[in-house]
């Protein structure tokens, strides 16, 4: 545990985590559950929970935030309207492409020393590339539409760096107190 506090940018206590898990657990599922639309709002603020939460939260926390905001998706069925069971099938990918985002922004933070610019471009590479594979693998088995390629891709990767825009001045500005 002491390892990995020294990897975080900012050391909290532990009520103070909690609390942050708390707020970004809500903020995970409440704005896609909410809000629905417009998808690069919600995806922006959804990965910027997701950075956050690999900034401030050990990874015994971050994990259930990784889940919520597909779960709050397939409950309500907003972003997708009639394909949301398409989604289904893209579900565990986003789980997957969530932790990606989150454990490659951790190791290259890591890596580069606190570079976050660079943490951000690839922990959002590694998850766009990610997803867009696989729904690409999906596409050509005829398992989803051809809309999923560009959800999955191009806007997966707006989302996250902007997402982990949103991030980065809520840390710096979190620094600055």
């Amino acid at each position: 545990m002491n390892q990995e506090k020294n990897t975080l940018p900012i050391s909290l206590s532990p009520v103070l985590s909690k609390y942050i898990f708390l707020v970004l657990s809500f903020c995970s599922f409440a704005i896609p559950f909410l809000l629905g639309h417009p998808q690069l709002l919600v995806g922006s603020l959804v990965n910027a929970a997701l950075f956050l939460s690999a900034i401030l939260l050990s990874q015994r926390l971050f994990l259930p935030i990784i889940f919520f905001p597909s779960l709050a998706v397939l409950s309500h069925g907003l972003i997708f309207g009639p394909l949301t069971p398409f989604l289904i099938l893209m579900t565990p990918f986003i789980w997957l492409g969530n932790l990606l985002l989150v454990l490659s922004f951790k190791k290259v933070f890591t890596l580069s020393h606190a570079n976050f610019p660079l943490t951000i471009i690839a922990a959002s590479f590694f998850k766009m590339t990610f997803l867009y594979f696989s729904a690409s693998v999906l596409f050509k088995l005829s398992l989803l539409p051809k809309l999923f390629l560009t959800t999955m891709g191009l806007i997966q990767g707006v989302t996250a760096l902007t997402g982990g825009l949103i991030a980065f001045v809520v840390v710096k500005s979190l620094k600055r107190k």
